[in-house]
């Protein structure tokens, strides 16, 4: 995944920090370059690759600011060639995994109304004789939130397609094994892709394809490492307050101060090797923080 090394820190709001990738300036110079032949003005180019940078910023902030809603993390997004990432962190449910990743998509819905209701209005005014070059910038970006819609929904992991299929599949099948379907189904996914850039001889399709390779290769990595936790002996008595799972029992925390593993909720929360005590317990599952009282709480709550 894309992180803020190479980037630019452009502005933050509503507590989220947007970083722009130096690689945005190349692909836009090639973008404008090439669509340069579609207007009589290349004003009309820049204005459409910024457009083009506008949608996928607001289908970002979809995602982060729907994780913020269901009580999640939600603090960056950092655009680069291939789009943008949110990063977000939703609690670990399949309802707050959902939604935090269905609003993306949901973003690009609501704006193809607005979009093509502007070009059917400026249809009507006249503007195909008057203002050719706006009629057809409008288009263009209409089409360009459809396909970008049409791509995200994909149902190959890691796009948000493949991301919705695993958060559906996980109120049947669990957290780790619906991540492991939905990675393999996006392995037959991304085979296709590649499949089609050699077809095409698209240098573009086939970098896509090998990103997308390695966040599905990842992600079934990640899957294997949660079917692992889950099926470790369970100790009774506390449930995370977040995700409700039993921590595990055995030394699978690591004392920062001295590095020895011990079993955080055998000790109370102190570390018998060097006698550090601490205030809160990570979730071995969802990687959540909590204090040993919130997670015997947990409990109560869930009787």
């Amino acid at each position: 995944m894309p992180n803020r090394q190479g980037s630019i820190h452009l502005f933050r709001f509503a507590g989220v920090d947007l970083y722009l990738h130096w690689s945005w300036f190349l692909l836009a110079l090639w973008g404008i370059e090439s669509r340069s032949g579609q207007y009589g003005s290349m004003a009309w180019s820049v204005l459409e690759y910024l457009s083009l940078f506008a949608i996928v910023l607001m289908h970002e902030f979809g995602h982060a600011l729907a994780c913020r809603q269901v009580g999640g993390t939600a603090n960056q997004i950092v655009l680069w060639p291939f789009g943008g990432v949110a990063y977000v962190n939703p609690p670990q449910r399949p309802g707050a995994t959902l939604w935090s990743i269905a609003a993306g998509p949901l973003v690009n819905v609501a704006l193809m109304p607005l979009l093509y209701g502007a070009y059917l209005l400026g249809g009507a005014l006249g503007w195909a004789d008057s203002s050719p070059d706006a009629l057809n910038f409008l288009w263009h970006v209409f089409y360009i939130d459809v396909v970008l819609l049409a791509f995200n929904i994909l149902p190959i992991y890691p796009l948000d397609g493949g991301q919705i299929l695993r958060s559906l599949l996980w109120y049947g099948l669990g957290r780790g094994r619906s991540l492991m379907v939905a990675t393999v189904l996006g392995f037959v996914g991304i085979v296709g892709f590649f499949g089609l850039a050699l077809w095409s001889r698209s240098v573009w399709l086939g970098a896509i394809s090998v990103f997308l390779l390695l966040n599905c290769w990842a992600g079934l990595q990640h899957a294997r490492a949660l079917l692992k936790v889950a099926k470790l002996p369970r100790r009774l008595g506390y449930a995370c307050p977040s995700c409700g799972t039993a921590p595990p029992l055995g030394d699978y925390w690591k004392c920062v101060q001295c590095g020895q593993g011990f079993d955080t909720f055998g000790s109370g929360s102190v570390c018998p090797s060097c006698s550090a005590r601490y205030a809160t317990t990570t979730c071995l599952d969802c990687r959540e923080k909590a204090s040993f009282g919130e997670w015997q709480r947990a409990v109560i709550s869930g009787q």
